[in-house]
């Protein structure tokens, strides 16, 4: 029998505002657990709860740049359950009126984006004898961006939240970092016979904190689901925890449905309006996302597609790409140095794109230098690692190390008729036609000038030493 997959997404993203959505407290991660917090962070009785205005513009934000339906009147609802992570014994959410109905990504069609707070964390101790709560996370936006049941293949759904990832990214509303937890995805997933109109019964995966745990979680419970039918079984409709390190998902609990959450309207969070001035307002603060980038940066400069997309893969790195073009006014060596030296050195230290650390005008400098003959390429990249790696001044750490190119004529000359006179075969080659020798020769030049000469006073000075031979 031929199966068909069904997936429907809940993608989690924590908001990079500074303060959490209803109170003051820092939403800065890593601090030590439990100094990011307040009376309101750990439901002490009697607290009111204050809405963050930026929280309802990076909603709107996000809704407008994905075709979604603006929801004038929002309100807030509790959803109400009893885990240790959550102190007041209900989440602060949206369901009756969420800010942002229906729009799309690539091609894959939304349910709803709604405003809510996180819940704290559960810290395991290493022998498993006791748990810790950390209410640090506790209180931190989240927009929660629940799709339809519209993905039939792995490929479709890295594809969407590549997407989503980037658009969040260019609207500067999330900093995606998954390994911090700031974006996190569920999969409900279920599995029919090839043409069957009604869906199986899903289940829904938990903890998948990487495009490649979601990957193999997408295999995994797909496979589980189609064994368990094909052997006479039953899918239990469940919630599943993923462990990525096993390879395997295990049931967590039932999977409740919304009855079981008691909804009802919170009655500490007044309806929030969005009126039309204020929804134009957020418009106008849309900036350019990649897609528009990666079009204007081969239109408007020549860049060829491959290298526009590596461009565009994180905010970070096409920002410094336009303040180097803005630096310099030479978009494709910009282009050349970050698809080529800098991905090299994000690749060999494993650093992120958002944790890249350089100074945009210490890399203009040493374009400028290559440019005008002040160094080779070779000097070029030597220079440009240290200033990866080392942070140094450019044209300090050239001179040090002896790196400028060196116009002396009278040093060509001598490297010329050196390199000649330790040569006689390639230049009997060379005058009997075979011009690839020059190259042979050109370098033997460079090395009597350890590597210091420059190219364009060495070519045509050796070629008329060549002449006269």
């Amino acid at each position: 029998m031929n199966w068909e997959v069904v997936m429907g997404l809940e993608v989690h993203a924590e908001l990079s505002t500074k303060s959490k959505i209803f109170c003051g407290c820092s939403t800065e991660f890593g601090g030590e657990p439990n100094t990011h917090v307040c009376p309101g962070c750990t439901g002490e009785p009697g607290v009111l709860p204050m809405l963050n205005k930026a929280v309802v513009e990076y909603a709107m934000r996000l809704g407008l740049t994905l075709d979604c339906d603006i929801t004038r009147v929002n309100t807030f609802d509790r959803k109400n359950y009893f885990y240790p992570d959550l102190p007041k014994a209900w989440q602060t959410t949206q369901l009756y009126a969420p800010v942002c109905r229906n729009g799309s990504v690539g091609g894959i069609r939304l349910h709803q984006i709604h405003m809510e707070e996180d819940a704290g964390k559960l810290v395991h101790a290493p022998n498993g004898s006791a748990a810790y709560m950390d209410y640090n996370r506790s209180g931190t936006p989240l927009l929660e961006i629940v799709t339809k049941p519209d993905f039939r293949t792995t490929e479709q759904v890295l594809d969407f939240l590549e997407t989503l990832r980037e658009t969040l990214l260019y609207l500067d509303i999330c900093d995606c970092k998954m390994q911090e937890g700031s974006l996190r995805c569920d999969v409900n997933l279920s599995v029919r016979p090839l043409g069957q109109a009604e869906f199986g019964t899903r289940t829904e995966m938990k903890n998948l904190n990487s495009f490649k745990a979601i990957a193999r979680a997408i295999e995994y419970e797909s496979k589980r689901h189609i064994d368990v039918i094909t052997r006479g079984g039953q899918i239990t409709q469940e919630t599943r925890r993923w462990d990525d390190n096993k390879g395997k998902s295990m049931p967590m609990r039932n999977k409740e449905n919304a009855q079981d959450y008691r909804y009802f309207p919170c009655p500490d969070v007044p309806p929030v309006i969005i009126d039309d001035a204020w929804l134009e307002q957020v418009r106008a603060t849309l900036p350019e996302l990649a897609a528009q980038k990666r079009e204007r940066y081969i239109g408007e400069h020549g860049i060829a597609p491959k290298d526009a997309a590596t461009i565009t893969v994180h905010k970070t790195i096409s920002v410094l790409f336009e303040r180097l073009v803005e630096l310099t006014g030479q978009p494709k060596e910009a282009a050349n140095l970050i698809t080529g030296e800098l991905m090299r050195h994000l690749n060999n230290t494993g650093t992120l794109p958002e944790d890249l650390q350089v100074d945009a005008g210490k890399l203009a400098e040493l374009i400028n230098l290559v440019l005008t003959g002040k160094i080779n390429r070779a000097a070029y990249k030597q220079t440009m690692h240290a200033v990866f790696g080392e942070d140094v001044q450019p044209m300090a750490y050239i001179e040090q190390n002896g790196l400028l190119m060196d116009d002396n004529s009278d040093a060509v000359a001598a490297a010329i008729a050196a390199a000649l006179a330790a040569n006689p075969k390639a230049i009997a080659d060379y005058r009997g036609g075979n011009e690839k020798t020059f190259g042979f020769i050109m370098g033997q030049v460079m090395k009597e000038l350890k590597g210091q000469g420059n190219p364009a006073l060495v070519k045509p000075a050796l070629e008329a030493a060549l002449a006269d031979c």
